[in-house]
Parts: structure tokens; sequence; C-alpha cells
């Protein structure tokens, strides 16, 4: 007897999409001007010109949309920009993620050093940083780079309103039906037919 290979679909539940990024999150994940500068200064990094970086990104973005808008409709520009904004908070985001679990790397390491019985974590030979100094330093380099990004997209952010005209919020595709899954319109056909 030939068993029936089973559809991997048959069974699928529709889920909903997970929440789109937002300008407040990507403000919740990387760190701030202030926290950035204190930053630089305690480790010895360059100190990012926060308001150029997001001036900059914001001047690129209008002249960008300057040079299409004899090409796309308003509808398309507001398409593209949207696009590009949600980009450019995305990668803000991730950056944000990332330097939280490296700051997360950072305070382990630190206090697994302090413990005097540990032989693995004792200094290496003279020159050589420890791991936890090399992962501090490590998340002091993704909090610059996260709050670049934290910048670029604010600028992009501001881009958008200047040139769609509202301020921008994160596509959601819209669910149809929601609430509705398969599986609860299975369970009130079934119950309907028990009766």
């Amino acid at each position: 007897m030939t068993k029936k290979a089973a559809n991997p679909r048959s069974g699928a539940r529709v889920v909903p999409l997970r929440k789109a990024t937002t300008l407040q999150m990507v403000r919740l994940a990387c760190p701030d001007a202030g926290q950035c500068s204190l930053i630089s200064e305690s480790f010895g990094l360059p100190v990012l010109d926060s308001d150029g970086i997001r001036d900059l990104h914001e001047k690129l973005i209008v002249d960008t949309a300057a040079t299409l808008d004899e090409g796309l409709g308003e509808r398309a520009m507001q398409i593209h920009m949207q696009r590009i904004v949600g980009a450019f908070v995305a990668s803000a985001y991730g950056a944000g993620q990332f330097y939280s679990r490296a700051v997360s790397e950072a305070r382990d390491a630190t206090a697994k050093s302090a413990c005097d019985d540990r032989d693995e974590d004792v200094g290496g030979p003279v020159g050589f940083d420890s791991t936890a100094q090399r992962k501090r330093e490590f998340a002091a380099d993704m909090a610059l780079q996260a709050h670049a990004l934290r910048m670029a997209a604010e600028g992009a952010v501001a881009a958008y309103e200047h040139v769609v005209g509202e301020a921008w919020k994160p596509f959601e595709r819209p669910i149809e039906n929601p609430g509705q899954t398969v599986d609860r319109k299975a369970a009130e056909l079934q119950m309907a037919a028990l009766g």
C-alpha cells in the first residue's frame, strides 16, 4: 500500500506578520548623542558628529527625491520613500540589537573576570588585553555604529516628512479578517456541525 504524500500547505495556519520597526524602537535600542559621547571619551574613540550625520542623510534623501520628482507620481514617490526610510530604520534597529548583545557579553565577561577563583579569565601576557577588555572595546565600537545608523535613520525620517508632507510610520501589511485564523474558522465550522 502506498502512502499519499501529505500536502505541507493543507495544515498551514495564517499567522499575522510581526510588528514593523518604528523609529521609537530604534531610539530605545541605540545610544543617544550623550551616551555616545561618553563612550567615545571613555574608550578613546572618535566623537561622532551626530547632527551632521542626521542632516546629511536628510539632505541626501530630499535631493534624491527632487531628482525623481518628474518621473514619479505622488503615490509612487510615497511608496519609494516608504521603502527607503524603512530600510534605514530597520538597519539602525538591527545595529541597536547587536549593540545590546555586545554589551551583555561585555558585562558577563567583566563579571567573570572579577572572580579571583577563575584561571581562564586571568589577564594574558603583558601587552595583551584580557577577553573582558576586548569585549568591552567591541561593545564600544558597536555603540558608535548603532548611534551613527540611528542618526542616519532620523535624517531619513525627517526627509520623508519633508518630501511626502506627513510623518513617517512603518508599513504594516493589513491582515485580511484579523483574528480569523484557519484553525478558528475550522473550529467554528466543526462546532456548527455539532449543533
